[in-house]
């Protein structure tokens, strides 16, 4: 008697893009693929280089981070084929993949502010993480605060400038109306590129050069002294919470992306130290704040809780880091939940959503 094997699904997991979130969005690849359970799936990398091209990537992870194009690593057009889309290779014609979902760890633009997941839903096909407007909407930080505001939920104080009306950003008026320090950073990057924290004139105008040189529009924040709490949500109608992980930076300082990613200085506490009924308050926030904008599949919410116990919502992240290190993961562990189970549930999100 023949027992019949069920097929593999093919995940396709999309990285690179032309971001400065590049490198991070390599390193989420890797670890996705090296922790997702083979025995359901298997995998393909495409990569994004950053001029925009597509390559099939064979996996293989100690160099992918020193990817060229060569022999393993060949450009590929997209075609649409029944219910899957077919990677062809159209240097190397026999070689073609068909791939049954896609995992996009494009952080940052064009894979996290609905310009990927326009492709894909152009395409019909099913992808993790959420659709086009949650995705757009929370990867532009003005547009973001202003629906959360006007929701009722806080946001540090913030006025918001464009590049060709420079002249207008003054000061002494934003000191009298947030006093110091200040914070400026980008409207439209993760991984706190482009953000600095000023104290002065001279420092703040060079700030306010740095953030242009990232986006024709950037925020002017008070700031906003709490401990910095993260979560995670996991689900599509039926949202589920992770505990919260908290940020403990040394006095004084800001949770940059050299702190994310290349030094140790930060120590990362999970589970947060926060009581049952603070928790219960964060957890409204958090839930009112994600169905706000729609997100499903994946998502994780920065906050701050100052001593008055106020929580602040500073970012919704709809394509989150998903490296060893990085906080999404790490909170669905204390949860419970293995990296491998994680990814299973994510996909079998993406596919459950693609049905409607």
């Amino acid at each position: 008697m023949h027992i019949l094997k069920k097929k593999k699904l093919c995940v396709g997991i999309i990285c690179g893009g032309f971001s400065f979130e590049y490198e991070i969005s390599l390193r989420s690849a890797i670890y996705i693929a090296q922790s997702i359970d083979i025995n359901i799936f298997k995998v393909v990398i495409l990569l994004i280089d950053k001029k925009g091209c597509w390559y099939l990537r064979d996996i293989n992870f100690e160099d992918l981070l020193e990817c060229q194009q060569d022999d393993t690593c060949v450009s590929i057009v997209l075609q649409k084929k029944l219910h899957k889309l077919a990677l062809s290779c159209n240097n190397i014609n026999y070689l073609s993949v068909e791939c049954d979902v896609f995992f996009p760890v494009v952080h940052g633009s064009p894979g996290e502010d609905g310009a990927l997941q326009g492709l894909l839903r152009i395409m019909n096909v099913p992808y993790v993480g959420s659709d086009i407007l949650a995705s757009s909407v929370c990867m532009d930080k003005n547009i973001t605060k202003c629906l959360l505001r006007d929701s009722g939920l806080l946001v540090a104080p913030f006025r918001t400038f464009y590049s060709n009306h420079q002249d207008d950003i003054n000061f002494a008026d934003l000191v009298n109306l947030f006093g110091l320090p200040l914070f400026v950073k980008p409207a439209n990057q993760g991984s706190s590129i482009g953000v600095q924290k000023v104290f002065s004139d001279k420092s703040f105008h060079q700030a306010v050069l740095y953030a242009f040189s990232f986006s024709n529009k950037i925020l002017v924040e008070q700031a906003i002294y709490g401990r910095e709490l993260e979560c995670a949500v996991l689900g599509n109608d039926n949202l589920e919470i992770s505990v919260f992980g908290e940020i403990i930076l040394p006095e004084g300082d800001t949770y940059t992306y050299c702190h994310k990613y290349l030094d140790n200085v930060v120590q990362i506490k999970i589970p947060a130290a926060v009581d049952n009924i603070i928790k219960g308050v964060i957890t409204e926030v958090v839930l009112c704040a994600v169905r706000l904008f729609h997100c499903t599949g994946m998502a994780r919410v920065d906050m701050f809780l100052t001593p008055e116990n106020k929580i602040f919502i500073n970012e919704i992240n709809t394509v989150p880091g998903f490296t060893q290190n990085s906080m999404y993961p790490k909170l669905w562990e204390a949860t419970g939940l293995s990296v491998r189970e994680l990814i299973t549930k994510l996909i079998d999100l993406a596919l459950e959503r693609h049905k409607y």
